[in-house]
């Protein structure tokens, strides 16, 4: 038996919402696993180059982290992968990986695991849920994943608004923008966040574009992050925002941007974006991408 898991990019934090808030993008990597005699690993796509064909691939690992907790022997595997979502770049990739790599070993072996085992497994490989609640169920989500409290719920995307996506043609690797960040934070930052994530989610549920703008700005992860490594990042936002975004925002680690458009306008404000990062210096790509409502999904083939 052979299975197929398409697993959707995701842009986590979503401006306040700080590995807490995600949405899933219609862009996505599929691996295909069959048990066999042996380990062998094809890479198409987005990280053919650079991604490991071995036991330290993030498929594999993910699939042997399953065979062992279900307590059955691994014997080798066949996985074929073609990736649309770009490694090291705020997209959700090693998230995608890992679920998919768990995903398809449970499908293997007859789904032992239930949703919260899945995410259990995930999370404590990837270390924060925001991407994986997202590329796990779709839409946007509010994931809270810790030892009190397990829950996704995943909110309506309305109509009226594109993702713009600017994606830099360099990686950054998310141990340096998680070292970029304080130990603690002043309580004004912390209550600032607060109020702007509840006013997202309000507003999201509500499509109060007027005030999505407000609501995506940040005290806690971006501003480090833009001064320690994304210096370019005020003037791609600010571009995005002259472009029409109703608010913009970095897309995970980074470096790839988020900018949330009024419907028509996407690729407009996706151009501004990628001009604003020539003009600091840096080349990339922009494209608008529709969200995804799906999330995960799992194929048994023949």
């Amino acid at each position: 038996m052979r299975v197929r898991v398409t697993v959707p990019a995701s842009s986590a934090n979503f401006g306040p919402g700080f590995d807490v808030l995600g949405v899933a993008l219609a862009l996505h990597n599929v691996a295909e696993l069959e048990e066999s005699d042996s380990l062998s690993v094809e890479i198409e796509g987005e990280g053919a180059a650079s991604l490991p064909r071995d036991g330290r691939n993030v498929v594999v690992r993910g699939a042997r982290l399953v065979y062992e907790t279900a307590g059955r022997r691994l014997g080798g595997l066949a996985i074929r992968q073609r990736n649309g979502i770009p490694p090291g770049r705020g997209l959700g990739s090693s998230g995608s990986a890992w679920l998919a790599g768990i995903l398809g070993a449970n499908a293997l072996l007859g789904s032992p695991l239930g949703p919260s085992a899945v995410m259990d497994l995930a999370v404590g490989q990837e270390g924060h849920p925001d991407n994986l609640g997202a590329s796990l169920h779709g839409g946007v989500t509010v994931t809270c994943w810790d030892a009190e409290t397990r829950s996704v719920v995943s909110l309506p995307v309305p109509e009226g608004v594109e993702f713009a996506v600017l994606v830099p043609d360099f990686e950054a690797s998310t141990a340096a923008a998680r070292a970029a960040l304080p130990a603690t934070y002043p309580k004004a930052d912390a209550v600032y966040n607060v109020i702007r994530v509840a006013l997202l989610v309000a507003a999201w549920t509500q499509a109060r574009w007027d005030v999505v703008g407000q609501a995506m700005n940040d005290r806690l992860h971006q501003p480090y992050r833009g001064r320690a490594m994304f210096p370019w990042l005020d003037g791609v936002l600010g571009a995005a925002r002259e472009a029409g975004a109703m608010g913009a925002a970095l897309s995970g680690a980074g470096p790839s941007v988020l900018g949330l458009a009024p419907a028509g306008s996407g690729a407009a404000v996706a151009s501004a974006m990628a001009e604003a990062l020539q003009r600091a210096g840096h080349s990339g790509s922009a494209r608008v991408l529709a969200a995804d409502t799906r999330g995960a999904q799992v194929e048994l083939l023949p």
